[in-house]
């Protein structure tokens, strides 16, 4: 079967109203999975997918769950299994987001989605509602103008992404047959650049751990017994920096020792991107100077080079006004991305132990292990890479370049070990959308660009 664009471009704008004002529906929902509170939500993000999977011809829709962690959301299933002989897509994304904190930075309320300069903006437009949603329409676009689907397709959204995905990898583990695929579309991440299409091949794994600091049983009075008393905070900093020098060198014995750099040819591809430097700073990472470990280019530092941050120290007195105690407790959340082919367990293991030995005289320290994720590079030589290229080329002009992403996707390298799908990175975002941060956003042609480029895609790999 093959469908002439005309069609499904006709179709695309034909709906785009309607398409647009579900992806908005969507995002009104604060599907946040890290916090409690918004379960009902959760469930409800749920309940408006399974529709909208409906209205695009899926069949089997199912809610599949995992045993072993009763309270995590469940992984949302769909398919359409009618193109005997032909190809079996699995179409990968999540529908949590993070938390839209702080809420005073953002121009308009997080979850009441607003179109400001041709972009879309709420929480989750970009990650990944708005492109999970793409998607779904790219589907139903291709179905509605030729009554079927050249190929077969499977659905697969989370809501525990955002929080670490256990319930996926129970799923994946657990479903093999359910899920059998011969490659896995994922698109949460970004294009290089605005009019650059880009297929991402690459991805920094994770270790997110929470270090505990504690002195006194109680909280004490930092004039009776400051100068005595053990700081948590104060233990913290010294900790903090003895895992990190300031020339962005990670100081943990033995973390580089399984860092793969990248081949010649593609550090040579990087810098052939169009990029400024100077801009960057300026218009995406907003900041007086770049930092990180010297010695590497900003490529090196975000796509190909192992990091570690602090993203906050929850303890203490934080409200307004002044109180004087030195506090029993406090904690750093800190995570670590990581590169091929650096082990997860292994660096929380070298991370923990030397949190141990920097923790001063007087304090007892933990460490909490929240989440981690592997790295992974992905082979570019199959067919269904190829295709992901010509549709991108195809829908948005100009050659597609293969790019890493310094961010994590949890589930792409399982769906490699154990799908053995090859995967297809093809994002519709742009890096100045501002994922995890006030103001997310998603551009509306992208978000039509990228329902043209699944349909697209899918097309390409009908049998000939």
């Amino acid at each position: 079967m093959s469908v002439h664009p005309a069609p499904v471009e006709a179709y695309v704008r034909e709906h785009a109203r309607r398409t647009l004002g579900e992806l908005q529906d969507l995002l009104r929902i604060p599907s946040i999975s890290t916090l409690p509170a918004h379960r009902a939500d959760m469930d409800r993000a749920l309940d408006f997918l399974e529709a909208r999977l409906r209205d695009a011809g899926c069949e089997h829709i199912e809610r599949l769950v995992s045993p072993r962690h009763p309270n995590g959301m469940p992984v949302l299933y769909a398919d359409w299994l009618h193109a005997p002989g032909a190809p079996t897509v699995l179409f990968y994304g999540h529908y949590d987001v993070q938390p839209p904190d702080p809420l005073n930075e953002w121009l308009t309320p997080p979850f009441e989605p607003t179109v400001r300069d041709g972009n879309l903006v709420a929480r989750g437009a970009a990650d990944d509602k708005g492109q999970m949603y793409a998607h779904i329409k790219g589907v139903e676009a291709l179905r509605a103008v030729s009554g079927k689907l050249p190929v077969n397709v499977r659905f697969l959204i989370e809501g525990e992404e955002e929080v670490g995905g256990e319930t996926i990898e129970h799923v994946v583990r657990q479903q093999l047959g359910k899920l059998a695929c011969d490659c896995v579309v994922v698109s949460d991440t970004a294009m290089f650049a605005p009019g650059m299409p880009s297929l991402d091949v690459g991805l920094r794994g994770m270790v997110y751990a929470e270090i505990e600091m504690r002195g006194a049983e109680r909280d004490l009075h930092s004039g009776l017994y400051g100068g005595v008393a053990p700081n948590p905070f104060e233990a913290l900093a010294r900790v903090i920096t003895g895992l990190k020098g300031q020339d962005g060198k990670i100081l943990i014995p033995g973390f580089y020792d399984r860092v793969v750099p990248p081949a010649a040819a593609e550090l040579a591809a990087w810098k052939r991107l169009p990029f400024s430097e100077q801009q960057y700073r300026q218009e995406e990472v907003r900041a007086p100077a770049l930092t990180g470990e010297t010695g590497y280019s900003v490529f090196e530092r975000t796509w190909s080079r192992p990091t570690l941050d602090v993203h906050g120290m929850p303890g203490g007195f934080t409200g307004p006004g002044s109180k004087t105690v030195i506090p029993a407790r406090a904690s750093a959340k800190i995570s670590m991305r990581l590169v091929p082919n650096q082990q997860p367990a292994e660096i929380y293991a070298s991370f923990s132990e030397a949190v141990k030995k920097l923790t001063p005289t007087g304090l007892v320290s933990s460490v909490h292990l929240w989440n981690t994720a592997d790295p992974i590079v992905v082979d570019t030589s199959n067919r269904f890479v190829r295709a992901g290229v010509e549709a991108l080329k195809a829908t948005f002009g100009g050659e597609p370049v293969f790019v890493r992403s310094g961010g994590s996707v949890p589930v792409v390298a399982l769906f490699t070990t154990v799908l053995k799908a090859p995967v297809v990175m093809m994002g519709f975002g742009l890096p100045d959308d501002g994922l995890h941060s006030p103001n997310e956003k998603f551009a509306v042609e992208n978000f039509y660009g990228g329902i043209r480029a699944v349909a697209d895609f899918l097309q390409r790999l009908a049998p000939k």
